[in-house]
């Protein structure tokens, strides 16, 4: 459990945890705010650019309540499972949250295991143009995945606090948006 949480609301959040899937704030088709973030990968820091990251391929984005928590602990070792399948669809995979950049350098290592980069929004002001703000403890972000295709138009959005799906999700939305690119059905 975090240190900043009090005991109660440390309950209340992984309570929420286990609630059911809500739909994500911003709806596939809209075009996605671009942002600019302090972020780690493998322990070194960095400015993480979406506008930057786009122009590589697509950007799968995800939002995570905190650092070190089971759910997000769980979510980050899925994704730095999976980073190969990523990779080889092109798309590059961010991770934010509200915690301190030198708590996710930590977490880049040890959870993410130095696969992708995890970043620091300190003042939710992503979070917020994402709608990703968990209603219940709106200090957190909620659990919630986004895939953006490189003219910024956002093509899948999830929102679950169980993060069993997310990357199993985010792969299906990029193979079928690749495949449809391969047969001319995309721009």
């Amino acid at each position: 459990m975090i240190q900043s949480i009090r005991p109660f609301a440390g309950a209340a959040l992984a309570a929420a945890c286990l609630t059911a899937p809500a739909a994500a704030a911003l709806s596939v088709g809209a075009k996605a705010p671009d942002f600019t973030l302090q972020a780690s990968q493998g322990g070194n820091v960095f400015t993480f650019s979406l506008a930057a990251a786009l122009k590589n391929g697509p950007v799968v984005l995800y939002f995570y309540p905190a650092a070190f928590t089971k759910g997000c602990t769980i979510e980050a070792h899925e994704f730095a499972d999976a980073i190969d399948q990523y990779k080889a669809l092109g798309a590059t995979v961010i991770g934010v949250s509200h915690d301190p950049i030198d708590k996710l350098q930590k977490f880049s290592v040890s959870e993410c295991r130095s696969r992708f980069a995890v970043a620091a929004d300190t003042d939710q002001t992503v979070m917020k143009e994402y709608d990703a703000i968990l209603p219940s403890h709106p200090q957190y972000a909620n659990r919630t995945s986004y895939v953006i295709v490189p003219n910024g138009t956002i093509i899948y959005a999830y929102t679950s606090l169980d993060p069993s799906l997310h990357v199993q999700n985010t792969l299906t939305a990029l193979q079928t948006w690749k495949a449809d690119q391969s047969s001319g059905a995309t721009p």
